[in-house]
């Protein structure tokens, strides 16, 4: 061409060539949609991950990207699963007690019992108080933990499991200062529960609470341990000495006594106080405690504390006499006092 122009040819391209370009094209467009997809599941599941090589061992919690991989729940029904095991070995209590009853003043003023005559009915001097908790058996011969407030004065104590045997039960023993109550029938080859370590559990992990609230035999709920530690006078019962695991699944009246378990279906605590008005503020005893406590009742029917503490009071002359004129007094006020 003209002006030192290079020649430019253009060609019409061939049927062939445009079959292949369109292959070539279709194979690059299906290998980036099958990436898109790829890339949206690892979105939609996280949890999703290649086989582990051979001779490879997965960790519980390990480590890609630099990022925390939590393990995927084995069972998506797993504490359906733990209840089926564990329910059966989870009681309700029914004990009944005899209480004496005042009569009001003015039933007793001699003035109104002649205006209304002598044979007018009059309430019942003793009235009989029942009260429904729940407990968990630990041998199968018949031992059972629940809380010492649900039996505590109790005359008569029946414990129902959860296949619709009715037992008569016997209090092993009860200590008030944890709340700890050992109850025994008669019966053989019962289901057991398996017990934990508690000093062991953590804020965050799971926890499944089973019971009898108000009477709603076998109820389940979950949540997780909010915190560990709490002390007696943090949870409102300073005459307890107890250190207490909080959860937020739910407790109501008629769980005490109850399992509290971990996701191994194991007893870590045992459910026994909430706060009035909250949510979310339940409390379970230690399964370490309780052991500790339940082998003493079951030993001597009784726990021993030691304490050591002070008491303030005022140094008046009545005090003053009675410190002095008590023969095993350590000591005697000699000082004068002013008032």
């Amino acid at each position: 061409m003209a002006n030192g122009e290079s020649e430019r040819v253009t060609r019409p391209i061939s049927p062939m060539a445009k079959s292949m370009a369109l292959v070539v094209l279709g194979a690059g467009i299906a290998m980036a949609g099958t990436q898109g997809v790829t890339a949206l599941n690892a979105l939609v599941q996280p949890s999703a991950m290649a086989a582990p090589a051979e001779g490879l061992v997965e960790e519980n919690r390990s480590q890609r990207d630099g990022l925390a991989v939590a393990p995927s729940v084995s069972s998506p029904n797993l504490i359906a699963d733990i209840v089926r095991e564990v329910g059966p070995a989870v009681v309700r209590i029914n004990a009944s007690r005899t209480v004496q009853t005042n009569l009001p003043p003015a039933f007793q003023d001699p003035l109104f019992r002649q205006f209304f005559g002598e044979n007018m009915p009059l309430p019942p001097s003793e009235q009989i108080q029942e009260g429904v908790g729940s407990g968990f058996i630990t041998t199968s011969d018949g031992q059972i933990i629940t809380n010492a407030h649900v039996v505590a004065g109790a005359d008569q104590v029946q414990v129902t499991l959860k296949d619709g045997r009715s037992f008569t039960g016997e209090v092993v023993g009860a200590d008030s200062v944890t709340d700890i109550a050992v109850i025994k029938i008669d019966a053989q080859d019962l289901p057991t529960v398996e017990l934990s370590d508690s000093d062991q559990i953590q804020p965050g992990e799971w926890a499944i609470a089973i019971g009898n609230p108000l009477g709603l035999d076998s109820t389940v709920t979950a949540g997780i341990i909010s915190a560990t530690g709490r002390s007696s006078r943090e949870v409102g019962v300073p005459d307890k000495r107890v250190s207490f695991i909080q959860t937020d699944a739910a407790i109501n009246p008629g769980n005490s006594g109850g399992p509290l378990l971990n996701l191994n279906g194991e007893v870590i605590g045992v459910n026994t106080a909430i706060i009035q008005g909250a949510q979310g503020l339940g409390f379970a005893i230690p399964i370490n405690t309780v052991e500790r406590i339940s082998s003493q009742l079951i030993e001597n029917g009784r726990v021993e504390h030691a304490y050591l503490g002070i008491q303030m009071v005022a140094l008046s002359p009545e005090m003053k006499e009675n410190i002095n004129s008590d023969p095993n007094s350590p000591f005697t006020v000699e000082e004068e006092l002013v008032f």
